[in-house]
């Protein structure tokens, strides 16, 4: 949820009730100066203000809502930084015809426009198969280092402890080693992963083999200094035309047997591992400072297999930041290919860790830096896609972000690119409040074709106090094009009365996943004191899409009306979903909040706990079982079971990256290998990788039989096939998981599939029966049977 991934923290905003935290004045260029002397002072002053209200022993809401409830004229959208398409079936139609028809060069991009038309859903598991999508098609080396370093970035709340950012799980499209060989192999998918292999793709010359090399009689002498270099005259000329002309052309080094390297800028011991690689074809023997000398050297004279040898062995040796810190500038200076990818390689799988480095910034955000990778092939689209993206996840208004997304729109070359880039710097700048700059940003992305960027443009009129020209702009777009929920929700900013109720509440029936028509409707009635109403008002998006906001939102309600009890249930489901979520406008962290509201409710113990988990669970309020385990868990940190559970019910509330989380946290405080090997079975199931899940379940089931390694099993064979015959298979497996012991609500959970499965069994023979029937086959009697 927030603060996960960038779609939710945008779509997950808190609810800005209060009056801003810091005072803003904008300037005559748009630009703005902020001064915020509160800032590090904001929770220890709340918690303060709390403690001391909490001391009056003061009794009802005030105590708890020092700050009052939330005001509709400071609640606002957010501009949200993705392509929103305003015919989004049409589009992805259109990309899945291209997709079919382009040659297979084209493909990974076309996989990429895919990925940025999907982003608005926030879906990650539909994210990650546009990733593989274009990992899977991507032909040369610098898109194919990027996208696994992409893949390997989203599952990185799926990680598990002791697991190096190069190692890629035996998963062979996030391999840094199958990453480092160009070409496109439509079977790459299935092969496996060339961190793994035991032999090297290299053929090994045997230490015998170089001594008789070396022994091999010389007839040619190099000079460099005072030292001499006995070399092979037809073995050095073979190295490039240059030295063929000069050993065996009409040069008169051409009859001379003693020649002076001494003004070519090598050293000695770099002219003997010339020598040494004419007679032996490998440098892996020399130290990693000759070979750097040898690069040079041979980019000098053109020696191309000398200076392939050379980059491979160098980018093998790259293995930390360091490393990559101190190659790179040796890779961009003498357009080493392979070692600029594999030190590119290392700093993009440290993010986003490594946006803190200022050395690795210098190599991404500057002008100067994008040329210099650009002159070497390796400035793409891609490359500061994947950046910014990860900037934006980071901070939406750091230099380091804007930098990289005006870099992303020097790199864009098509029209969606260009669109996608002017956006979304749109909306730092708008964060920034920098309204001049971002209006004329998202005016340029509108140009290039991106319809949604004339909200922005319209909110950057607003934030300027041109609400009647905002009006007027969101007006021309719900005429002119076919009427979009979040048309009418930017509209309703500037319109006022029942104008603006209208406007929210055609914008909830044109998309009722937004969130903002509910929550203003919701403040609202608590304005005019209807604090009941309001609740059941935001219960309506609860109740079908979890977002944080809107719970904290609850929350505060529920305290208006002293129901403390459900406002702490409210406020530890918003921390289950993101453990450093702030209340109150973001000033003081849930867990102070929460040690306040436990004065005012009576804890049960830990066997309590469980009774209410119970109740809950099986009632199916999965927003009470959360705040019960969550309560649970502050008692029992490395409870793995619980974990588990949390997890569960996440997933059924379709909060994919917090329950992830949870999975990971279980499988890292489990005690058993076979516990351990059903989490990390859920993990591979969850991120696409069945076979490897499947193989999880069935070691642990071999080391130990249990109700949840036959679940996971079972749960993996039925997603991969509906048919009779595997559905009548995961029944049995259903059937042994009942027989292990486990407790009465994940036994009525695997009840209840197993129903489920069994009225899919019927459903699939009653179809095959009248499809036999309809279409004459002798089929129809055996179908028959077989429904009986």
């Amino acid at each position: 949820m927030r603060g996960l991934k960038l779609i939710e923290s945008f779509k997950g905003t808190q609810v800005h009730a209060l009056n801003p935290p810091d005072t803003t004045v904008v300037n005559s260029t748009g630009s703005s100066s902020t001064s915020s002397k509160l800032g590090n002072h904001r929770v220890k002053f709340i918690g303060s203000k709390l403690k001391s209200n909490k001391a009056r022993s003061g009794s009802g809401a005030k105590t708890l809502l020092p700050f009052g409830l939330p005001r509709t004229d400071l609640l606002e959208p957010p501009i949200e930084p993705h392509l929103k398409s305003i015919q989004l079936v049409e589009t992805l139609s259109n990309l899945y015809r291209r997709f079919e028809t382009c040659s297979e060069s084209e493909k990974s991009l076309v996989c990429i426009e895919q990925y940025s038309v999907l982003s608005c859903l926030g879906d990650p598991k539909l994210l990650r198969r546009c990733l593989r999508a274009a990992r899977q098609h991507a032909f040369d080396l610098p898109s194919k280092v990027v996208l696994s370093a992409w893949l390997r970035y989203e599952r990185r709340e799926d990680e598990l402890d002791g697991v190096s950012p190069m190692d890629c799980s035996r998963f062979v499209l996030e391999c840094p080693k199958a990453a480092l060989v160009s070409g496109y192999d439509p079977n790459s998918i299935y092969d496996h992963c060339k961190c793994y292999q035991e032999r090297s793709e290299f053929t090994q010359v045997s230490k015998g083999d170089e001594f008789l090399a070396l022994e091999e009689d010389s007839d040619i002498c190099f000079r460099v200094g005072n030292e001499d270099i006995n070399c092979i005259r037809f073995k050095i000329a073979a190295l490039s035309t240059p030295f063929k002309a000069m050993l065996y052309g009409s040069f008169t080094e051409s009859k001379s047997y003693r020649i002076d390297f001494s003004q070519n800028d090598i050293s000695v011991e770099g002219m003997r591992g010339v020598d040494l690689y004419s007679r032996t074809r490998r440098v892996d023997s020399l130290s990693p400072e000759i070979v750097l000398e040898l690069l040079s050297f041979a980019n000098r004279f053109c020696c191309e297999d000398m200076k392939s040898a050379c980059d491979i062995h160098l980018a093998s040796l790259v293995s930390c930041i360091e490393d990559a810190l101190d190659l790179i500038e040796y890779g961009l200076e003498e357009r080493a290919n392979a070692l600029i990818a594999s030190c590119l390689q290392v700093l993009l799988r440290e993010l986003p860790s490594s946006l803190y480095n200022p050395k690795v910034m210098k190599i991404f955000c500057s002008f100067e830096a994008r040329e210099r990778l650009a002159s070497a092939r390796h400035a793409s689209f891609l490359l500061y896609y994947f950046l910014s993206q990860v900037a934006m996840g980071d901070s939406m208004v750091s230099n380091a972000t804007v930098m990289l997304l005006e870099r992303l729109g020097e790199c864009a070359t098509e029209k969606w690119q260009k669109a996608l880039a002017l956006h979304q710097l749109g909306c730092v700048l708008l964060e920034r409040k920098e309204y001049v700059s971002a209006q004329c940003c998202f005016e340029a992305a509108s140009e290039a074709g991106h319809v949604y960027s004339l909200a922005g443009m319209a909110r950057c009129r607003y934030k300027q106090g041109q609400q009647y020209s905002a009006y007027r702009l969101t007006s021309s777009l719900i005429s002119e094009y076919k009427a979009v929920g979040w048309m009418y929700q930017e509209r309703s900013l500037y319109n006022v009365g029942k104008d603006k109720i209208a406007d929210l509440e055609t914008a909830t029936e044109l998309d009722p996943t937004l969130p903002f028509p509910y929550k203003y409707r919701a403040v609202s009635k608590a304005e005019e004191k209807q604090t009941r109403a309001a609740i059941s008002e935001i219960d309506r998006i609860i109740g079908f899409k979890l977002v944080p906001d809107c719970l904290e939102l609850r929350a505060w309600f529920l305290m208006a009306i002293e129901d403390y009890g459900s406002a702490l249930r409210d406020i530890r489901a918003v921390l289950t979903l993101d453990p450093s979520y702030k209340m109150f406008n973001e000033q003081v962290r849930g867990d102070i909040l929460i040690e306040f509201l436990n004065y005012k409710v009576q804890l049960g113990s830990q066997a309590d706990c469980w009774m209410q988990l119970y109740d809950r669970w099986s009632s199916v309020d999965d927003i009470g079982s959360l705040a019960v385990i969550h309560q649970m868990l502050v008692n029992d940190p490395g409870n793995s079971l619980l974990r588990f559970r949390q997890s569960l019910l996440l997933l059924r509330l379709n909060c994919q990256k917090a329950a992830m989380r949870c999975l990971r946290l279980a499988r890292n405080h489990s005690s058993s290998e076979h516990e351990k090997l059903v989490y990390e079975g859920w993990i591979l199931y969850d991120i696409g990788h069945r076979e490897e899940a499947l193989a999880r379940a069935e070691k642990s089931i071999s080391i130990q039989r249990s109700f949840e390694a036959f679940f996971l099993k079972s749960y993996t064979l039925a997603d991969s096939s509906l048919d009779p015959e595997s559905s009548s298979y995961v029944i049995q497996l259903l059937q042994e998981a009942l027989r292990c012991p486990s407790d009465g609500l994940r036994k009525g959970q695997v009840s209840n599939s197993t129903l489920r499965l069994c009225h899919w069994t019927i459903f699939f023979i009653l179809f095959d029966c009248f499809w036999s029937y309809f279409t004459g086959t002798q089929q129809f009697r055996h179908n028959l049977c077989g429904l009986w």
